[in-house]
């Protein structure tokens, strides 16, 4: 009998290649849907422990639910409160913020024409231009599109919320019968991965946010900074994005407290601050908190961010993490697949006890009285 032939290694790669291509081009055009849908699952996983608590308590499920999302909304419009409390007093002081700003320009300009002979007019008429540009970029559907499509997320993201957690024994049986009867189980174990995976990640996440906003806000009240609470929340938002949100709130800080306090020290203590608490933040919290079951390297978290702000924006930014630990769950138990899994990993082959170049088995060739019989 004459062995079943195997289908060639680059079957199995461009057929990998493809779906990921059809997975990143549906993702590109079906945003609007996928982005709010994506991020009601996370909170959906996130407060599932809250209904399951509350139902056990005796309290119907329907009203487990709506008390499970309640509580997020509470949270989440206390925090709004606190930032708008501040900002108020930031808006009070525009004026003044507009004068030193003013001022700061001046200057530059002066040293500009000093150093490099622009005179004014040439750097007025750059000044317009670029302005121009800008208002222009505003006006466009595109801008328009960013700035309301957050106002849809916040409006769709409970409805989506609530039905996750109400239909979710539904779903998760559809994904289950969705295969055949043979690999129910690993359908299973991969399920239950993906949730502990997420369940970790955003739990670690909303401590590590707050680690992170009480220590900019103590660093910044020490140095005497302005809005110090205001810019330590918005600096551990921004962290929400991997490795980029941090250097957009260093420079963002930076920028607001030289227009109210334009003293070097001071300047060079806000950068000191935060470079400490991003190494605190990286060293001590991540591992420590965010950590998972599923260790991604750091080529591929920065890769995938990238790609993720490309596809979805910031939301993308901040959704690429977790698809990419639930791509890793998957890869790791589909067996064409785990060379992918090993792509995403952070674990050298020396951490596993392999080689890292392994010779291929020499085969023998089998006789004519084999092959015959």
């Amino acid at each position: 009998m004459t062995s079943e032939p195997l289908r060639p290694h680059y079957h199995q790669f461009s057929h990998s290649l493809l779906s990921l291509a059809i997975l990143t081009v549906a993702i590109y055009l079906g945003q609007d849907i996928l982005v709010p849908l994506a991020m009601s699952g996370l909170v959906a996983v996130l407060l599932r422990p809250v209904e399951d608590r509350l139902i056990r308590l005796g309290i119907h499920k329907v009203i487990a639910i709506s008390l499970a999302l309640l509580l997020a909304i509470v949270i989440v419009a206390g925090v709004t409160i606190i930032l708008s409390m501040q900002l108020s007093d930031f808006a009070d002081d525009l004026p003044k913020i507009r004068q030193n700003l003013a001022d700061f320009f001046s200057d530059a300009k002066r040293w500009v024409r000093r150093e490099y002979n622009v005179s004014y007019r040439q750097q007025e008429q750059y000044l317009k231009k670029a302005q121009a540009q800008t208002l222009d970029s505003l006006q466009s559907p595109d801008t328009l599109g960013f700035i309301t499509g957050p106002l849809g997320t916040l409006t769709l993201v409970p409805i989506y919320v609530f039905l996750l957690l109400y239909y979710r024994t539904m779903l998760l049986h559809f994904v289950v019968v969705l295969f055949a009867e043979k690999h129910t189980n690993n359908v299973r174990e991969v399920l239950g991965e993906v949730k502990s995976v997420i369940q970790s990640y955003m739990v670690g996440l909303l401590i590590e946010t707050a680690c992170v906003a009480a220590l900019n806000s103590v660093g910044l009240l020490i140095l005497g900074v302005q809005y110090s609470i205001l810019l330590g929340i918005m600096a551990a938002i921004l962290n929400l994005v991997p490795y980029i949100g941090g250097l957009v709130a260093t420079v963002l800080t930076v920028i607001i407290t030289f227009s109210n306090n334009p003293e070097t020290s001071i300047i060079l203590g806000v950068v000191i601050v935060f470079l400490v608490v991003q190494f605190i933040d990286n060293n001590v919290l991540v591992p420590l908190i965010v950590a998972s079951k599923v260790r991604i390297n750091a080529l591929v978290s920065i890769v995938g961010v990238l790609i993720g702000g490309a596809l979805a924006g910031v939301s993308g930014m901040f959704l690429s993490i977790p698809a990419i630990a639930i791509l890793k769950v998957i890869f790791d138990r589909v067996e064409s697949l785990r060379p992918w899994g090993v792509l995403l990993g952070d674990q050298t082959p020396e951490e596993a006890g392999s080689n890292l170049f392994r010779l291929p088995k020499r085969r023998r060739k089998p006789k004519v009285d084999e092959v015959s019989a």
